[in-house]
């Protein structure tokens, strides 16, 4: 079972619960987030649960990791999600983020990011780790900059342009 909790200095990096049903639908269901997502955002309650029930059932028992609830930890509020992905069909893990709006530009992005990065280096022994965004999310790309990820590729993801970034373990 995945239990890792890390904490940071502003955030507590946590398996996602079923009690994050209702917050992460009210930041799905926001535009101005999922311009960037390519998957246009989750849209019912519906949606969320299976979401999250496949990430505890699937990514936490099979892979041993998964994506990572991000509260703030001044508040204890849920503020987004951060973390790891297996993806299966490339055999490559994945570093994903989103966080809702109010959090934009205070450098949590980054924050989180790089405590996922240093689980998946040291922790799960990775040897490299890839993300994947549209080319006009500058803010992303700046996350992932300031990780030292470097532009891979580009490809297209159903019928969209999508960079590949990747960042390899320093030995």
């Amino acid at each position: 079972m995945f239990d890792t909790i890390i904490k940071t200095e502003n955030l507590i990096l946590r398996p996602f619960e079923l009690k994050d049903i209702t917050p992460t639908l009210e930041m799905e269901q926001n535009p101005a987030i999922n311009q960037y997502t390519n998957d246009g955002g989750i849209k019912t309650k519906a949606e969320v649960t299976q979401l999250l029930e496949t990430l505890i059932k699937v990514d936490y028992k099979i892979y041993g990791f998964g994506r990572f609830a991000l509260e703030l930890k001044a508040t204890g509020a849920f503020i987004g999600f951060c973390g790891l992905k297996f993806l299966k069909e490339t055999n490559e893990v994945d570093l994903g983020y989103r966080l809702k709006m109010k959090y934009w530009g205070m450098g949590l992005a980054t924050e989180a990011a790089r405590a996922s990065v240093k689980f998946g280096f040291d922790t799960l022994q990775l040897a490299k780790i890839v993300a994947f965004i549209l080319p006009e999310n500058k803010p992303s790309q700046r996350v992932l900059e300031k990780l030292d990820f470097v532009w891979e590729e580009e490809l297209m993801e159903e019928g969209e342009l999508i960079h590949k970034f990747g960042l390899h373990k320093k030995i």
